[in-house]
Order: C-alpha cells, then sequence, then structure tokens
C-alpha cells in the first residue's frame, strides 16, 4: 500500500516538476545510449518537399544539411541560388544571409562567453553597461522594473520589436549606431512589465551587440570572427562579406534594378548599423551550420577546438524558469508560439532548440536524437514574395519520422 502511494505521488509530482521548471538539455549524451539511427532512403520524402515549393514559386532553391551525431548524413542542393537577372544553380558551399539566424550563431555564442568568464551576469540590468538605460514604468502605480540582460536574450523585455528604418533615417541620417542605441535607451517604447510577456524583438539583440561591444571593446562583427568563428575553423562564415566572396553568396532582392548582393537584408542592419549588427548580418554555409551544431551538441566543443564550456552551453539551451511559459531560451526557441520550424513529430520540445531567419533561414537541433536539421533559402530572392515556413515544418517531420 505505501509503495502504491509513493508511485501515485511520483506520478503526480515529476509532470508537475517538468511543467514548472527549466528544461534539462543533455549535450553530452553518449553515442552508445543511441539506439535510433536515420533512415537515408526515407529523406527523399524531404526532395519531393522541397522540389515542390521550388515549383510553387516560393523558394528559388535551397541546400538541406542532415547532421546526425558527429557526421552529416545528408548535404544536397535544390533549384537555384540566382534567378533574376540570370539564372544560376544553387550549389551545396552557397552562402546565405542568415538574418536572424545571426541572433543565435553570432551575438548569443559570443554572448555566452561574457557569461562564463564572468564579466556579465544574467541578472544584471542593462543600465548597468548603458548608462541612462530606461526601466518600464507603470505611470498609474508609479512603479518602475530594470530591464534585464536575460529579459533581452528570452526575449520578454518588453521592448518593441523594430524601428521605422525611413522615420528614423529622417531623423538621424544612416550610419548611426550610436543614434539607435539612444533611441533604444531612452525612447522605444516597453509594452509590458519584464518577465510578463513575450514580445520577440530585434531592438533586444542590438542592445546585447552594445553591452558586448561596451564590456569587450571590440566590435561583434569582429568578436564573433575571432573568438567563435575562427576557433571553430569556419570558411565561409562572416559578418560584411568583401566583394571577393561575392560569386558565393545567395542574393536577396532584386528591386529599382539593383540586386541586393553581399549585403545583409535587414534594413536596420544594413543601413542603420552598415551590417555590424546583433539582430542579422550573419552569411554562412550549410557545411559551416553543421559545425556549429555538432559543437553546440557535443557540449561546446567540436574536433578539440572549443568555444563554450558544456555548462554554458546547457544554461543557453534551457528556459529559464520564471519565463518558462514563453517558451524562449537564452538566444534561442524551444516551443514559444513563434517555433514552428521542428514540425509535428518531434514531441519532446524539451530536447530541442531552434531558430530562422527572415530571409529564409533555419536550424533545429534536436538533442534527444542528437541531430540537426538546416534548411538554408533565400525566400525573399527576386521581390521578396516568397514563404518557406510550410516546407521547414514538413522537411522536419520527414527527419524526425526517418529515425529508427
Amino acid at each position: 500500500m505505501k509503495r502504491s502511494a509513493c508511485l501515485l505521488l511520483s506520478a503526480l509530482i515529476i509532470p508537475f516538476c517538468i511543467a514548472f521548471t527549466g528544461c534539462s538539455i543533455n549535450v553530452t549524451q553518449p553515442k552508445e545510449e543511441r539506439a535510433d539511427t536515420i533512415n537515408l532512403s526515407r529523406l527523399a520524402y524531404a526532395d519531393s518537399a522541397i522540389d515542390a515549393a521550388i515549383a510553387d514559386r516560393q523558394i528559388p532553391g535551397a541546400v538541406l544539411c542532415i547532421v546526425e551525431g558527429d557526421d552529416i548524413k545528408y548535404l544536397k542542393a535544390y533549384g537555384y541560388k540566382e534567378i533574376v537577372p540570370d539564372s544560376i544553380p544553387m550549389t551545396t558551399n552557397t552562402v546565405f544571409d542568415l538574418a536572424s539566424l545571426s541572433k543565435c550563431v553570432g551575438t548569443t555564442l559570443s554572448f555566452m562567453q561574457l557569461l562564463e568568464e564572468g564579466k556579465v551576469r544574467l541578472s544584471d540590468p542593462v543600465k548597468m553597461y548603458i548608462p541612462g538605460f530606461k526601466p518600464w514604468y507603470d505611470v498609474e502605480k508609479k512603479d518602475s522594473v530594470d530591464i534585464t540582460i536575460e529579459d533581452l536574450m528570452t526575449h520578454t523585455s518588453g521592448i518593441i520589436p523594430y524601428i521605422n528604418v525611413d522615420k528614423f533615417i529622417a531623423r538621424y541620417g544612416t550610419g548611426c549606431p550610436d543614434s539607435l542605441i539612444k533611441y533604444i535607451a531612452t525612447e522605444a517604447p516597453r509594452r509590458f512589465r519584464p518577465k510578463t510577456g513575450y514580445l520577440y524583438s530585434c531592438l533586444n539583440f542590438i542592445t546585447l551587440q552594445r553591452i558586448l561591444e561596451n564590456v569587450t571593446g571590440e566590435k561583434l562583427c569582429d568578436y564573433a570572427q575571432k573568438h567563435v568563428f575562427d576557433v571553430l575553423d569556419l570558411k565561409n562564415t562572416y559578418y560584411c562579406p568583401t566583394p571577393d566572396k561575392f560569386g558565393q553568396i545567395a542574393p536577396a532582392t532584386y528591386e529599382n534594378g539593383k540586386l541586393l548582393l553581399g549585403e545583409v537584408h535587414d534594413p536596420t542592419a544594413r543601413i542603420i548599423n552598415l551590417g555590424n549588427s546583433g539582430n542579422a548580418g550573419v552569411f554562412s554555409s550549410a557545411e559551416d551550420m553543421a559545425v556549429i551544431a555538432r559543437a553546440i551538441m557535443d557540449g561546446g566543443e567540436w574536433k578539440g577546438k572549443r568555444i563554450l564550456g558544456k555548462e554554458t552551453v546547457k544554461a543557453m539551451c534551457t528556459v529559464p524558469e520564471n519565463v518558462h511559459k514563453f517558451g524562449r531560451t537564452l538566444g534561442w526557441d524551444a516551443w514559444s508560439t513563434s517555433a514552428s520550424q521542428p514540425g509535428d513529430i518531434l514531441t519532446d520540445r524539451t530536447q530541442c532548440i531552434c531558430h530562422t531567419g527572415y530571409t529564409g533561414t533555419s536550424m533545429v537541433i534536436d538533442f534527444k536524437h542528437r541531430i540537426a536539421i538546416i534548411l538554408l533559402t533565400n525566400r525573399v530572392h527576386p521581390d521578396d514574395s516568397g514563404s518557406c515556413s510550410r516546407v521547414r515544418a514538413l522537411v522536419a517531420n520527414i527527419v524526425e519520422g526517418a529515425l529508427e
């Protein structure tokens, strides 16, 4: 009788703990404990899904990379990287504008290094690093709450998502990152009390950029290149590509007789921050992204090259308890209302991180099965009318369904 009561109590307690505590990511799961493997023949379904999206003119082309454990199991190019003004076939080494996926592989990986080096704390108020950074303020109750670094990284700060670039230019001009930070610090509306809501915001990560730059004395683009991309020996990952790299890059939109090529598509990153931006700006290839994914799955290290400690990676991939219901980890998504790209078959979202980019990029990392799904497209080419939301989820379903 006592044993039955204990079992019943455990059954009640365990789900409660899962629901109200941060998820626990296993970043160092021994290979011998994993019986699952991908049935490669079933990945032909992914070919069909991507080809259909191309035929429907949702994307001009794509590169799909599937990582299992330490190996790239599937790498394939589809369609065209450019269709206007010329038709140029897609190749597996094509470099893409990652857009908001830059928040993860550029800003977040860099910022987590500051955290493990004791240079910042998640609970630190932003005003410690950006003087005059205003708090959330309740006019009626005359109550204020400081915005913290954790609030920025989990998109629970309440800061508005974007700026109106045209109005900003009319007021400040172009190439004025200092004016942008001053606006975010002193004028940008705060929509709710920190940690009480979720609002995905590019301004959060531009603020993180400025904190990193104030702490390190380096530009984000230089810091990430030196301490993340170069450490992992990535050959095709960088901010602000030089003209000699343009031939490998998938172009973005074609407007007013000009093709946007080698410049970040996001207007705030391109026009205001001149390519060095916390919200967007990284260019990369599928194979380089696979290295990043494997380093994360292996606890911050790839082939003896370490960018983060194991516990740091675990913290990065865990949804903090105080904002658990919103489903955002530090810099990544897990199960927020924005996270559709892991599809329908991956049920244990506590063992997953993911993110997308506006231009058509996405990455899903499934820690339970040690697989990563990297789908890179330039859906904004040629006229910013394409869509890849559905094909992302379809491909994720196909990959997860191929596990046996």
